[in-house]
């Protein structure tokens, strides 16, 4: 089980989301948010965890995730999720309170403050807010550039103004110093910078900052520069909550090659409570199928929400007419062309491609695994593959590598080095072959360790049959072996003669060849860290002229010390970048050193 979820975590994007662990009875146990889906749900199954996550992990059973545009969706999804389920690892995590928001009152002269209470009065509310200390910050830069009354409950004519007004937090409506007219155009202004209007703000706020900078006003600077950060971080938008009380659902749909994925993200009383999946086949018309599983998801519900919204591939009034006659209930069908609908729609839309993206990669991979399994004759799909190469430069730093593929990706976690040991200098790759192989799979058996189904070499004929004596000698005859040469990309396998070629265009050869050059890679890539280590950058940075990016582009172009110094200046020259008299000087310098 854990493998299989790993394998569909390596599918997660690499965004900003909400991710929920279900336990075997598929009830969500915990709720977390992360910057990146894919790192922070990777996380918990690598690395030593603490006792409570332990055991967290060992009840997983399926992980699904919500992505969202940025990190503060994610933290207000997360907190709506969070109270909805009340998963039994979150309850003891959380307070019951909800986050701040800010109220601008419905009252002739409004107030603007800060506040966890939201009531359908007519005030406008925004956000919300996790951090109650930048909420401030942020109110206290709204009222110093726009100046609204503080005193409770309707506005009282006065003669004279209070304290406020004189330390300009206040523009004294009360005494007739604004109209209502102008005090509703500050009222006005405020509300289009809460709407997500920031830049003027934040260019107001950068030219006082740079004023006080040039008056030497440095405290005044920093503060000017904190309201700055104040401002771009709450005035950030997000979809995942508003002040609508109603019940609305957004359906959107991706299709690719007779797949389908439907997503329906369940907004209500303003938050974003949910999303659900659905994947499907379909071989007519796209439309049709979007027809097809709308009636089919409200047809099995007694729950219709009030407002439905869609993309433009179907025809909103055949599913109002849909609803009437066969709900009972008259609801608004929407195509959204713009504001907060239709970027709700398309972040529904975006968690349906990603989705779409596993299925093709896995439906990909499946087939050129089934593929592969009916080109070497194998009784079962390879889904785990293993593969082998040795690296050497003329007896120096013999290394092999050990590659492992699931299901056609990289499975990262099982590579290993190997550093050969018993060849004594000698050039020998297939006595090399022989003792990794045999340190290997000697391991597996010790440990009883996951078999693979498939066994690769990078080689022909003399590395399959190297490898295949240990195999035999371990008595794990019955693992396939194949190996794979690089220069007619020719399979050979034990016991035939002549070796097995695939069309260039074969997805099964596809699979071969990646095993085979990420083997290679990871083999030769830990040879250079082995030969770079022979080569002192001091020594080479004591020749003048040569410095650390030239000492560089020495190592990487050269296996040693030795080969350096019995380059042509000329060559040195074209790669240094200097002329050929400083080349040579270089040059002699480089012979002595070697």
């Amino acid at each position: 089980m854990f493998e299989e979820l790993r394998q569909s975590i390596r599918h997660f994007p690499d965004k900003p989301g909400v991710y929920l662990m279900k336990n075997e009875q598929d009830h969500i146990i915990y709720i977390g948010k992360a910057t990146s889906l894919k790192k922070r749900v990777t996380s918990y199954f690598t690395g030593n965890k603490d006792p409570k996550t332990r055991v967290l992990v060992g009840k997983i059973h399926a992980i699904d995730h919500i992505a969202t545009g940025n990190e503060y969706e994610a933290l207000l999804l997360e907190n709506n999720l969070i109270k909805k389920w009340q998963p039994r690892y979150n309850i003891n995590l959380k307070d019951g309170k909800s986050y701040p928001v800010i109220r601008i009152t419905a009252e002739d002269f409004p107030r603007i403050f800060r506040t966890r209470r939201i009531f359908d009065d007519g005030s406008d509310y925004y956000g919300p807010y996790p951090s109650v200390h930048q909420l401030d910050t942020y109110i206290d830069v709204i009222e110093k550039l726009y100046p609204l009354r503080k005193c409770k409950g309707p506005l009282k004519k006065r003669e004279y103004p209070c304290l406020y007004y004189h330390i300009h937090r206040c523009s004294a409506p009360c005494t007739g110093n604004a109209s209502k007219d102008e005090y509703n155009e500050t009222v006005g202004a405020i509300k289009k910078l809460l709407s997500g209007n920031s830049k003027e703000m934040v260019k107001t706020l950068t030219g006082n900052m740079e004023s006080a900078v040039t008056e030497l006003k440095f405290e005044q600077a920093a503060e000017y520069r904190d309201a700055i950060q104040a401002v771009k971080e709450t005035a950030a938008a997000q979809e995942v909550q508003d002040f609508n009380f109603d019940v609305r659902d957004y359906v959107a749909a991706v299709e690719k090659e007779h797949l389908c994925s439907f997503i329906v993200f369940q907004m209500r009383g303003g938050k974003l409570m949910g999303r659900d999946l659905y994947r499907t086949e379909h071989y007519g018309d796209f439309p049709d199928a979007y027809y097809q599983f709308i009636v089919q998801y409200y047809g099995d519900r007694a729950a219709v929400p009030d407002a439905l919204f869609v993309s433009d591939l179907v025809d909103t009034e055949l599913i109002s007419q849909y609803f009437l006659r066969e709900k009972e209930r008259r609801i608004e069908v929407k195509i959204p062309q713009r504001g907060r609908h239709r970027s709700i729609l398309r972040m529904a839309r975006e968690n349906g491609l990603l989705d779409m993206d596993q299925r093709m990669r896995k439906r990909r991979n499946t087939e050129a695994l089934e593929e592969l399994k009916m080109a070497l004759d194998l009784d079962h799909v390879p889904r785990r593959i293993e593969g082998f190469d040795i690296s050497q430069l003329s007896g120096k730093h013999p290394v092999a590598s050990m590659v492992s593929f699931y299901d056609g990706l990289p499975d990262k976690k099982n590579y290993r080095h190997y550093h050969v040991k018993t060849l004594d200098g000698a050039i020998d790759d297939y006595g090399s072959m022989r003792e990794i192989v045999a340190r290997r799979y000697t391991r597996i058996l010790n440990e009883q360790l996951e078999q693979p189904d498939l066994i690769l070499v990078d080689g022909g004929k003399g590395q399959v049959s190297a490898a295949k004596s240990v195999l035999d000698a371990l008595g794990l005859a019955h693992i396939t072996l194949a190996g794979l040469a690089k220069r007619q990309e020719e399979i050979f396998l034990p016991g035939r003669d002549k070796p097995y070629e695939l069309p260039d265009t074969s997805s099964a050869l596809k699979v071969l060849q990646r095993v085979r050059d990420e083997s290679h890679r990871f083999a030769t890539s830990f040879n250079k860290r082995l030969r770079q280590k022979d080569v002192k950058f001091t020594s080479l940075t004591e020749v003048p002229g040569i410095g650390e990016v030239r000492s560089r582009k020495l190592i990487e172009k050269y296996e040693s010390l030795e080969a350096i110094a019995k380059a042509e200046p000329c060559e040195l020259a074209a790669l240094l970048g200097v002329n050929n008299e400083k080349a040579e000087g270089m040059a002699n310098r480089l012979r002595k050193l070697g």
